[in-house]
């Protein structure tokens, strides 16, 4: 594993309850990569993702991301692992009653920050990061769907996190706004962060080209471009 590698995972069969769902997968990923997660619903990329995030056990074969040892790591060190990873949902879940600011400061206690001038300061970096640094004070309903995500990605990024997983983030947005929010998601990935994205909007494939890994027929793939993609299969 090289000193730039975060994510390696090697000969592993990756289970969803008792069902295979991917085997033989081998990956690895390194700081600062961006990499699209594809393939038909059920193919097995959230599953691959919960592992990532030791939400589901490596049972089988071996991974190690960010320092962690999935196959051994202990309940008790989920949450530290977790703590080097922002995540960003297609559907935000966003505290509704609390203002940008108060949903942010929710984590940073969350984790464990206690001292008042670094919560401010680091709230303020992570909102001018996503371009938010004058509507903290708004609660979401009052954000648009392209504010409201740029809340969830600056959410993602207060502990300083090596990895991004990134589950459809554009997923309920029109299509001006998906565009803002990849070139955001690029950048994060330029700053030497790793960014794993799950999509079935194809079209970014095209328009933000990347190194693009499709799941298929209980099988990791590499696809080199998007020119290669079979999209309209995909789509079945």
């Amino acid at each position: 594993m090289s000193l730039d590698t975060i994510i390696e995972i090697k000969s592993a069969n990756i289970f969803q309850n008792e069902n295979l769902v991917l085997s033989g997968v081998n990956l690895a990923v390194d700081k600062g990569e961006f990499i699209y997660l594809i393939g038909k619903v059920g193919s097995g990329k959230s599953s691959l993702v919960k592992t990532i995030n030791a939400e589901l056990p490596l049972k089988e074969g071996t991974g190690v991301v960010a320092g962690f040892d999935l196959v051994k790591i202990k309940r008790k060190q989920i949450p530290l692992l977790r703590r080097k990873m922002g995540i960003v949902f297609q559907d935000f879940q966003l505290l509704s009653d609390r203002s940008v600011y108060d949903n942010l400061l929710f984590v940073l206690k969350a984790t464990g920050w206690k001292n008042k001038a670094e919560i401010k300061q680091r709230i303020s970096d992570v909102l001018e990061k996503v371009g938010l640094q004058y509507k903290d004070y708004k609660l979401p309903h009052q954000l648009s769907g392209g504010e409201q995500q740029r809340v969830v990605i600056a959410r993602a990024l207060l502990n300083n996190p090596e990895i991004i997983l990134a589950d459809e983030p554009t997923g309920n947005l029109d299509p001006e706004t998906s565009d803002d929010i990849m070139k955001l998601l690029v950048e994060i990935s330029k700053s030497g962060r790793a960014v794993i994205m799950a999509t079935h909007n194809y079209g970014l494939l095209k328009k933000f080209p990347a190194r693009t890994i499709k799941c298929e027929k209980g099988q990791l793939c590499e696809s080199v471009a998007a020119a290669e993609i079979d999209f309209e299969s995909l789509m079945e």
